[in-house]
């Protein structure tokens, strides 16, 4: 099956380097895939938590915008590294964690793009049974459809989701914001400003958090640029579509929640709606949203298949993966995405800024071992061949990236404050969570330090396959 521009439909490639005479487009096209990304209903959730948790409107959006800052500059050093390579991002953690040690972050991503998708399920869902008049319960299962099709498609009809994505997202946030403005006085609430530190470091944190968690795949949609790609093009583009997009959308999402208090709380989607008015611009708002959230939860899907085919790339060197093979992985993905978003869908909005904020437990340190190796230790030195190789130069098991990875978890235990666990120093910092900044710095000086003299997993220059064949 292929399009019009003789590209394939169904994507031939998974996890396997993309050579230079499959290389296309322009950085460009970051900008609008990560603008579409952001430009929908769970970042609009995510700035509404701000408030929803007691912040004020002024300090929110400021917070906010600072975590959008220092998060995007992670996340587009990431996909920075895409071009460069020509591989999905979590399988080049096997220079830091080793062939087989790497399953060790991947397995965490997994369940994070579970549960990414799992809550983008439930806001769609609401959005296409408002559209179709339908059930939340059958919202959530069309919804689930769509994304199937879309992932198992692949690449490149995900970079034309995302065009159109961003283009139905500056028309809806436009039409929302007019709505928004001639309707209410917001500065009102802008001069009603109450700065407390622990409410706003959360609103830094939602933030902060929601673009790192775009760290483990970001590379996954920049790998098929070709490799003399600017990495300043790659990370300006990458960095200002999702920054941008996620701050507009978080920004509707303060003001509404001051808005409406506590009737936006379990009728976040229909709240939103009811901003633009009613009939056939409802109708239209919904399906915005509801297309909004097949990108991203595409981009979701598709990581997770990414990440199973090279978890099983460690038991099995040679592993092929076919377009029936695809099909089954992301079956079962969304499968398990779908049930969880039915078991979840009656308590949303707790359960996700709680989901949101554990994440980053998990995800700076990896962040910060794949950044430094990459930027300041090899410098893009990679040999790629032995990435599928457990007895080549990077070994089954690394102990400097492992260990510096339970370090970095272990670091940011006293500083935690989340339903889950509350750290001992959380109190004395006034209610403070500064466990992600912890883990960002902490570990990735550690690793530096430590991993600067591995000079045997340094090649002299960058490696890259012969040949390859679609796997």
């Amino acid at each position: 099956m292929s399009t019009s521009s003789s590209k394939p439909l169904i994507e031939t490639r998974s996890i396997d380097y993309i050579p230079e005479n499959e290389r296309h487009g322009k950085p460009s096209s970051q900008l609008t895939l990560w603008l579409g990304a952001n430009l929908q209903i769970t970042a609009i959730i995510t700035g509404a938590v701000a408030v929803v948790a007691g912040g004020d409107v002024f300090w929110s959006l400021i917070g906010l915008l600072i975590g959008q800052l220092m998060g995007g500059a992670v996340m587009a050093l990431h996909g920075a590294q895409g071009p460069q390579l020509g591989l999905p991002q979590m399988i080049s953690s096997r220079v830091q964690f080793g062939v087989l040690g790497a399953m060790l972050p991947l397995v965490l991503v997994c369940i994070l793009y579970i549960g990414f998708t799992a809550s983008g399920t439930i806001l769609a869902g609401q959005a296409i049974a408002q559209l179709v008049h339908v059930s939340d319960t059958s919202g959530i299962l069309l919804f689930a459809i769509s994304i199937l099709f879309a992932t198992v498609c692949g690449y490149h009809l995900i970079h034309s989701l995302g065009r159109v994505a961003s283009v139905l997202g500056i028309i809806a946030f436009a039409y929302l914001f007019f709505r928004l403005l001639s309707m209410h006085d917001v500065s009102l609430l802008l001069n009603n400003r109450h700065f407390a530190l622990d409410k706003f470091l959360l609103a830094v944190s939602l933030s902060a958090s929601w673009q790192i968690a775009y760290g483990p795949y970001v590379a996954d949609y920049s790998r098929y640029l070709p490799s003399d790609t600017s990495p300043v093009k790659t990370f300006f583009c990458v960095g200002a579509g999702s920054v941008v997009g996620s701050q507009v959308a978080m920004t509707l999402g303060v003001f509404a929640a001051a808005l409406a208090g506590k009737e936006f709380i379990g009728s976040e989607v229909s709240y939103i709606v009811s901003l633009g008015g009613g009939g056939i611009i409802a109708s239209l708002l919904f399906f915005s949203i509801a297309f909004g959230k097949i990108m991203v939860s595409t981009l979701n899907t598709y990581g997770s298949f990414m990440c199973f085919a090279t978890i099983l790339n460690g038991f099995k060197r040679n592993l092929k993966i076919g377009q029936l093979q695809r099909l089954i992985f992301v079956l079962v993905i969304v499968s398990i995405s779908t049930s969880v978003a039915l078991l979840a869908q009656q308590s949303f909005l707790a359960s996700f800024k709680s989901f949101l904020l554990f994440l980053l437990t998990f995800f700076t340190p990896w962040s910060a071992i794949n950044l430094v190796d990459y930027y300041w230790i090899t410098k893009e030195r990679y040999d790629i061949p032995a990435l599928n190789d457990p007895d080549g130069r990077y070994g089954r098991w690394n102990k400097v990236g492992i260990s510096t990875y339970f370090f970095g978890l272990l670091v940011q235990l006293p500083f935690i404050d989340s339903s889950f666990y509350q750290g001992p120093l959380v109190a004395s910092l006034g209610g403070v969570d500064i466990s992600w900044l912890v883990g960002v710095i902490a570990p990735g000086i550690l690793y530096y330090f430590w991993a600067r003299h591995q000079t045997q997993n340094f090649p002299e220059h960058a490696l890259q396959p012969q040949s390859t064949t679609a796997k």
